[in-house]
């Protein structure tokens, strides 16, 4: 049953995370009370994302498709242009990593408020879907668009205030969460199609790319707008609540505020499902029930998910930093989140799915175990970063910046494919166990050594985002040099045989 696969492959996402604080737990960092609210909330969090991914693939993701083949084929600028805004906007509102980031923020800096940040990060993702779509409509290449959204967006960031630039990089990785992520690229696929031509197939891949720039620059200019985003520190509160509450009253007590947050996410989202099956799309009963009962699944999903990640997760994940804070070596900080970096990746079922896309794009020449072992290394690297920045209290500008400059610098000499699937995929490995423990870890860490968390913990994500930009251009270009090379072969056998011939 598909149910049941949806949930082995969370199991698969969440299970080695959750052996490696046990681990950390029985070793050099005890998590004292959290331990079993930790366990239960991974459990919750395996039940609730599993059932979340069954929703959106039995419901979100044809209706994605359905959508954007429908609004192209009406051959209507305009509608197609708000659709795709609305779209955007309202995906975001209902994508559980958005608010799991709000929620972090916000534990560290009561100032931003949860619902201005999810706003903010939903308004740039409807525009930049608009720009994706009216990228296609124009025929305007994907290399340049995203060299000149880039510069602007460094150009703003540079004169944003410095607390929110690893929330805003944050932001453009945890967007791309499983909600947001087969929506945009179902509607991507639907518009391409029905425009057709040579490039469609090129045209399919690049939408989350673009999106994901959107929430960086609208949180950006958040704080260009003078917000106050200065850090305090929630964590005694949080670890004495742990300390006084039974197990059942930690999970329980968090179902009344959970049930609303997800009913408001998810509202808007229903209304437009509804407007476009009466007045666009028009499916038949069948597909309407079928829909219907994954935003059910996804609803529920939803519910268990959350209560888990606020009951115990993140709670345990930010003691378990600070504890392995207070061990005293800052060796050991770094190397831990190395592992974390390679854990986290490897279990992410999405990075699976990319391994795969990747083996058949390029006929089988770039081998799914290359592709694993590249973002593994990656993105170990990029946590192990993230770390030293908390222990070493380092810019994060002196990282984002030769890293995107290195990204954008290999589009000069990547196949358009694999740029767009790069971008694409930054947001794969920035996945949930992202947004909930590494986060958390990071914030705990950073608070146990006397941080600033807004300044040294968030930009993780980022980090882990950005790698793939790196990774996947850069085996782009070795298929492309091997299929270049491959061809001169073939050529040189054709002109032997003629010769002997």
């Amino acid at each position: 049953m598909q149910l049941f696969e949806k949930i082995k492959e969370s199991v698969i996402s969440v299970l080695p995370i959750m052996a490696l604080g046990v681990l950390l737990h029985l070793s050099i960092a005890p998590m004292g009370a959290a331990l079993a609210p930790f366990l239960v909330g991974g459990a919750l969090v395996i039940a609730g994302l599993g059932i979340f991914l069954h929703g959106t693939e039995l419901g979100m993701v044809p209706i994605g498709q359905k959508a954007g083949a429908a609004i192209t084929s009406k051959k209507n600028v305009l509608l197609l242009l708000v659709s795709a805004f609305l779209i955007g906007f309202l995906i975001t509102i209902a994508e559980p990593d958005v608010h799991v980031l709000a929620q972090q923020v916000t534990s560290v800096s009561p100032s931003i408020t949860s619902s201005t940040l999810v706003f903010m990060i939903a308004l740039g993702v409807g525009l930049f879907v608009l720009v994706a779509v009216g990228r296609i409509l124009l025929d305007f290449s994907y290399k340049l668009a995203l060299t000149a959204f880039y510069i602007l967006l460094f150009v703003c960031a540079a004169f944003t205030s410095g607390d929110f630039v690893g929330i805003a990089f944050d932001a453009g990785g945890a967007t791309t969460g499983p909600m947001t992520v087969p929506f945009i690229m179902a509607l991507g696929i639907g518009v391409a199609s029905v425009r057709g031509g040579r490039k469609a197939e090129q045209d399919s891949f690049g939408f989350i790319g673009l999106a994901s720039i959107g929430p960086i620059m609208a949180v950006v200019l958040l704080g260009m707008l003078g917000q106050n985003a200065s850090a305090q520190s929630q964590e005694a509160a949080a670890d004495a609540s742990l300390q006084t509450l039974s197990l059942l009253e930690t999970f329980l007590g968090r179902v009344p505020s959970v049930v609303h947050e997800v009913s408001m996410a998810l509202a808007p989202l229903l209304a437009m499902f509804i407007v476009f099956q009466l007045f666009l799309i028009k499916m038949p009963r069948r597909q309407v029930i079928r829909m219907s009962a994954g935003l059910v699944y996804t609803y529920i999903g939803l519910i268990l998910f959350f209560v888990g990640v606020q009951g115990g997760f993140m709670p345990a994940g930010r003691i378990l930093g600070a504890s392995l804070a207070g061990f005293g070596s800052e060796g050991i900080i770094i190397l831990t989140g190395l592992v974390l970096g390679a854990v986290v990746v490897c279990a992410e079922p999405a990075v699976w799915v990319l391994n795969e896309q990747i083996e058949e794009v390029s006929g089988g020449h770039i081998k799914k175990r290359i592709m694993l072992f590249s973002l593994s290394s990656g993105v170990a690297v990029a946590v192990a970063l993230s770390m030293a920045r908390v222990v070493f209290g380092i810019s994060l500008w002196w990282l984002l910046i030769p890293g995107y400059t290195l990204a954008l610098g290999l589009t000069r000499f990547c196949p358009q494919m694999f740029t767009a699937i790069a971008f694409d995929s930054g947001g794969v490995a920035s996945g949930p166990m992202a947004s909930t423990f590494i986060l958390a870890f990071t914030l705990g860490a950073s608070q146990a050594l006397g941080g600033n968390p807004i300044t040294d913990a968030f930009g993780v994500i980022a980090m882990i985002a950005m790698m793939p930009l790196i990774t996947i251009q850069v085996l782009g270009i070795l298929f492309h040099r091997k299929e270049r090379r491959l061809l001169a072969q073939k050529r040189a056998a054709r002109r032997e045989e003629r010769a002997h011939g």
